[in-house]
């Protein structure tokens, strides 16, 4: 068998250009730049205004099905269909998500692609990059601090301390902070309380950045944060506390997208990093907005399977900046079919035909979700060395019998090359005009209802279920004028159902809420089902394990 490159070989290898000569592509020129070293920048604020009356391209989604321990590509995919469109004449400019520390040192690893399909600097994207997620997490724990603060010295607001539910954050998994009691060790400290800290990519002021649209609507949103309540249930904000100002000011440059490039020096926006299974899973509406201005093609991806990461896409941030997706992309693998019939992981490597025709049942169910939205699909098979002819076969057969086509992709070896026919079956299909997108259901629903409506037409429920205390919270929040936003599902991304083992396409299960968050800032509502944990722990055996620096002061170990 040939040898592979590792991932961090291939981007170390890179013959990166200067960002001017990025930027000089999109016609973006220099002082207009904000270089962060010679091979990345952030993009002012007032270029991107002045771009604002240019035509939008069209946008392109890319999805996958529920990911598995197999691996699907899809941030692969959608840098290698950047590159295809590229290499067959089109304008493209690929729009991606920031990686998260957490994830990088837990199981997951990488946010940067693969293969041949890769963004660089791949080493900085995947550790601080710009520190951005710091500015985050710095502004979310400023305004935590401010709440105790306040409380210690007077308490004016009137603050319940037993309804505070602003929590802490930090860009790392540690599910030892999950519950903690803070302010103990005596008068001088502060009152004790119990709190808790989540993960950064959950935070609301995440969500925030990803979709406020200039650095006003920021502010207004950082002051629309509900940070507690009062003994008679009425809310206090950020505003109340005065945060809103000072944490725009840490937030002012992180607010502006990051410039980069792709291995074939085809430019790339990544900006911000809201987690998919907790959070709304997409890059900031102020990236796409301007890639859309400056490129004929933006190629976005959501995160994990399209029943978390599309949904999310279409219902939260394409109906709140007005974005209509002109076509969908669906990743999908050979071994993840065998996995979700069946397969372990050990035995991808034997062919399985029958495994691969019994799995497709997930896909299929993906296929027929992005179809509920209006927006016309194409399904990406991203090929391993390992898949098999028939197996191929097996899993395109499917795909037709469902209406669609399926494309063998081969970017992750092969570079723009591997994937030059779906480009051009892409522009076909966006092209045709025969995107008649819409979000799933209307603002003036009310919140369960919206929540019921997921379960039962992506996750194919029976329904949504919930103790009183979470409808009446509910209710409180549509009396007080908060029932016309989307809702955020936080569930586990590896199933349609809140059981991570339950692969396939399962029916009939109900998806339990057992917390409701109300982010008036991001202006959405999050339900937290099952046991899904906004602040992940790391695994038995973490990747951090195998990240070192070499004897030549390199880094090793990421993926």
């Amino acid at each position: 068998m040939a040898e592979f490159k590792t991932d961090i070989e291939i981007a170390r290898a890179a013959k990166k250009k200067p960002i001017k000569e990025i930027g000089d592509r999109l016609g973006i020129p220099y002082e207009h730049l904000l270089p962060y070293g010679h091979d990345k920048a952030k993009i002012s604020a007032d270029y991107i205004k002045s771009v604002q009356g240019n035509t939008n391209g069209k946008l392109i989604l890319v999805t996958a099905i529920n990911p598995t321990p197999a691996g699907e590509g899809k941030t692969t995919t959608t840098v290698g269909l950047g590159d295809g469109l590229n290499r067959i004449g089109k304008k493209a400019v690929v729009c991606i998500r920031e990686a998260s520390l957490g994830p990088n040192f837990g199981m997951k690893g990488g946010a940067a692609g693969g293969g041949m399909a890769q963004i660089v600097p791949m080493e900085d994207m995947n550790l601080h990059f710009t520190g951005d997620f710091h500015a985050i997490t710095t502004a979310h724990n400023l305004l935590s601090a401010l709440i105790d603060n306040h409380i210690y010295w007077g308490n004016e607001l009137g603050i319940d301390q037993r309804r505070v539910v602003w929590r802490r954050v930090m860009d790392m998994n540690d599910r030892a902070l999950r519950q903690i009691t803070c302010s103990l060790g005596g008068v001088t400290n502060g009152f004790p309380r119990e709190a808790g800290f989540d993960i950064t990519v959950a935070s609301e002021v995440m969500a925030i950045l990803c979709l406020a649209t200039d650095l006003k609507d920021l502010e207004k949103r950082l002051g629309d944060i509900i940070v507690a309540y009062r003994r008679d249930k009425s809310p206090i904000y950020a505003r109340d506390l005065k945060a809103d100002g000072a944490m725009a000011v840490l937030l002012k440059d992180a607010m502006q997208p990051n410039l980069v490039q792709t291995l074939e020096n085809n430019p790339a926006f990544v900006h911000g990093g809201p987690f998919a299974n907790i959070a709304h899973g997409c890059n900031s509406v102020v990236a796409t907005t301007t890639a859309l201005k400056l490129g004929d093609y933006v190629v976005t991806e959501a995160g994990f399977g399209a029943d978390l990461g599309a949904e999310k896409f279409f219902d939260i941030k394409c109906r709140k900046a007005g974005l209509k997706p002109a076509a969908a992309v669906i990743v999908a693998t050979v071994r993840a079919m065998k996995m979700n019939g069946g397969v372990k992981k050990d035995d991808l490597g034997a062919e399985n035909v029958d495994a691969v025709k019994k799995g497709c049942a997930n896909l299929g169910r993906h296929i027929e979700n992005v179809r509920q939205f209006g927006v016309p699909a194409i399904v990406a098979i991203n090929h391993f060395h390992s898949d098999t002819d028939a197996e191929i076969q097996a899993l395109k057969d499917y795909v037709a019998s469902m209406g669609e086509e399926a494309v063998l992709c081969k970017h992750w070896a092969q570079g723009s090359a591997g994937i030059e026919e779906l480009a051009h079956k892409v522009v076909a299909l966006a092209e045709s005009g025969a995107s008649q997108f819409a979000p799933l259901y209307p603002d003036e629903m009310p919140l369960f209802d919206k929540m019921n409506t997921i379960v039962k037409r992506i996750y194919r429920g029976s329904g949504a279920i919930a103790d009183k205390s979470v409808r009446d919270q509910l209710h409180q929040w549509e009396q007080a004028g908060y029932g016309n936003l989307p809702v955020c599902m936080a569930k586990t991304q590896y199933s349609f159902s809140t059981d991570p083992n339950l692969r396939g396409a399962p029916t009939d299960h109900a998806v339990p809420v057992r917390e409701v968050r109300l982010s008036a800032g991001a202006g959405f509502v999050v339900a937290i089902c099952g046991e899904i944990m906004t602040m992940p722990g790391l695994p038995r055996v973490p990747s951090s394990e195998k990240i070192v620096l070499n004897s030549e002061g390199q880094i090793e170990g990421l993926f």
